[in-house]
């Protein structure tokens, strides 16, 4: 079936539970995982100092931090599960664009990835990078919901 998946993860809860699906289905697959984690680059979006209220060594060390709990979790899962998992995390303007990179990258054959829904009429609409990666992947993309 399928041999490498790629687990894009934030570490949100929706995360997590696609996090686990995907971890089981490798398992079934006798497949392995990696797990990526996007970090949006450090921005300044005022040039007035007094404005700037994290600077770039902040905000580097508090994404890597995030990363590395988002990481954590996928290895975890994978440990438990006995399924190989490698991680990635990517500095990347465009989280689309590196999850189909990396899926690319690592000769991946499927990504998993949550659906980022949210409440009420939102529920029933995907989540903007979510539709990115299933317009513009040439790779096979399971979204769960």
């Amino acid at each position: 079936m399928f041999q490498h998946i790629l687990i894009p993860t934030d570490g949100t809860d929706l995360s997590r539970k696609a996090v686990l699906y995907g971890v089981q289905l490798a398992k079934e697959s006798k497949a392995r995982v990696t797990a990526l984690t996007i970090t949006e680059p450090y921005r300044v979006a005022s040039m007035d100092a007094v404005l700037v209220s994290i600077g770039e060594d902040e905000y580097e060390e508090e994404s890597q931090r995030v990363a590395e709990q988002a990481l954590e979790q996928v290895k975890m899962a994978a440990e438990a599960a006995g399924v190989p998992c490698d991680t990635l995390r990517e500095v990347h303007d465009q989280p689309y664009r590196a999850i189909i990179d990396a899926a690319h990258a690592k000769d991946c054959d499927l990504i998993v990835m949550a659906s980022h829904g949210r409440r009420g009429m939102s529920a029933l609409l995907l989540g903007s990078e979510t539709v990115k990666v299933l317009t513009h992947s040439t790779i096979p993309v399971l979204v769960y919901r």
